[in-house]
């Protein structure tokens, strides 16, 4: 693969400050959009470690905001906000690092796809170990009563106090088996996807607008993040079980405390 050279307005491609531009946007990308579907978020985990629990969303949202207000419903913001720039800041940045990587310097004659497919897992491999830690403690809030912990910084101390930097990681075998195949396939389709656009409407990217080319990543974006979900569910499953403190059957006070409120 040929490397382009950037127009004077540009940042230069694989530059320095290309790749910076990168990290930053993942950090913009993951941190923010995660924290705000954290409604979302907590339902789903709680639903997987108990699927008796609610019955749906909206039924697990009343209940929630009944009791605990529109912050209850937002609780594990915190360590959802950190572990995911971090983690935005590896994906992102770290794919395109590797994919300069493996494409330009070590495997220059590789089809573009496996590059593509090679960079995504390496990136995401480092970028979890970053994740991983706030994951868990996320988890752990969002999935007992009373609170295993009120925000990131007590729950980062309980977790060592009791178990050691080990019992942050506990979940990272999973999380690798959830984040990996999906950013593989998210990256991957979204490059082919646009691509295939780009080349179905006959003129090269750089003969469109910024708002043109947007509507394209887009689109190619929406188109990927169907087949990533899908193929990442079942391991996102196991990383909520396993992160979760079942001891004394905490849900269990949910369920209970939800029984009570009706």
């Amino acid at each position: 693969m040929a490397t382009k050279q950037a127009r004077p307005s540009q940042i230069e491609l694989f530059s320095g400050t290309y790749f910076g531009a990168c990290a930053l946007g993942g950090i913009i990308a993951c941190g923010p959009t995660h924290t705000a579907v954290t409604p979302l978020d907590l339902v789903k985990c709680r639903r997987q470690v108990d699927s008796k629990l609610y019955s749906s969303n909206l039924q697990a949202w009343r209940q929630i905001a009944s009791k605990e207000g529109v912050r209850g419903i937002f609780f594990g913001w915190g360590p959802t906000f950190i572990g995911y720039s971090f983690q935005g800041l590896g994906k992102y940045g770290g794919y395109e690092v590797f994919k300069y990587l493996y494409g330009e310097k070590l495997f220059p004659g590789v089809n573009q796809t496996v590059i593509f497919l090679g960079a995504s897992a390496t990136a995401e491999f480092l970028a979890d170990i970053a994740l991983c830690p706030f994951e868990a403690i996320k988890v752990r809030m969002q999935t007992t009563l009373p609170p295993f912990a009120k925000n990131a910084r007590e729950g980062w101390s309980k977790v060592v106090a009791s178990e050691g930097y080990a019992g942050l990681y506990k979940g990272l075998v999973p999380l690798w088996g959830r984040q990996i195949p999906y950013t593989m396939v998210k990256f991957a389709t979204f490059e082919t996807t646009v691509a295939y656009i780009y080349s179905y409407l006959g003129k090269p990217k750089e003969s469109y607008s910024k708002l043109e080319q947007t509507g394209v990543s887009f689109l190619g974006g929406y188109i990927a993040g169907i087949g990533c979900a899908t193929i990442s569910h079942p391991a996102d499953v196991m990383v909520s079980k396993l992160n979760s403190d079942r001891k004394g059957d905490t849900l269990l006070l949910l369920r209970v405390q939800m029984k009570w409120a009706r």
